[in-house]
């Protein structure tokens, strides 16, 4: 059964946002294959090894660290890394219940694999605990959806931070994980499909199709 719903913690600082999805530390192994699914995007890739795919993503990740030794030592650390937004990346945030309504289930697994279906590359991730998940698109995104059509849904950029889970956390356990990992560097998701996703879940639950 999954936890109940709680908000990521959010703080103002200098005028920023900083929203932090915590990540327990876990010593999920970074040696192995990718799973089959992930096997032909790696492959077109070049990037043919699961440690391959996670260091190529955590170093293109750290071009939007403030401090790339300090988001190092908090990935080994704690699991979580501080990444600014509106640089190389924004985070749209999405409710789990919209990606629950569109996916028919909320067994994360098959959550997973249905994001993996619905699109073409990207990266996304999950906050478990609070039931959001982050889908990376392109720093200076144009983001159509409102907060009032769409409550709980937001595009995280300038003046954002977001905590953003290692490279290695890839299974539904912990505090956060990678649904979607990062298949090659810069690989994020287009604005449109995740539109899509969000515009259509929003549509399934108003027809009684999601709790």
């Amino acid at each position: 059964m999954n936890p109940p719903m709680q908000r990521p913690v959010t703080m103002s600082r200098a005028g920023t946002t900083q929203e932090t999805a915590a990540v327990q530390a876990t010593p999920d192994p970074v040696d192995g294959e990718p799973r089959e699914e992930a096997v032909g995007a790696l492959e077109a890739s070049g990037l043919t090894t699961l440690r391959e795919r996670q260091f190529a993503a955590t170093s293109w990740l750290l071009g939007a660290a403030d401090d790339r030794d300090l988001a190092r030592r908090q990935w080994d650390d704690q699991g979580i890394a501080l990444l600014c937004c509106g640089g190389i990346l924004a985070a749209v945030r999405i409710p789990a219940r919209l990606v629950w309504a569109i996916a028919k289930t909320e067994q994360l697994e098959k959550v997973d694999a249905f994001l993996g279906e619905w699109f073409d590359g990207g990266a996304m991730f999950m906050d478990v605990h609070s039931h959001m998940y982050y889908a990376l698109v392109p720093g200076t995104p144009k983001w159509p959806l409102n907060d009032r059509d769409f409550p709980g849904v937001d595009c995280l950029g300038r003046d954002n931070f977001l905590g953003v889970p290692a490279s290695r956390l890839t299974r539904p356990k912990g505090r956060a994980y990678w649904c979607l990992p990062m298949q090659s560097p810069g690989d994020l998701c287009y604005v449109d499909e995740v539109e899509k996703l969000v515009r259509i879940g929003r549509a399934v639950l108003a027809e009684g199709g999601g709790r």
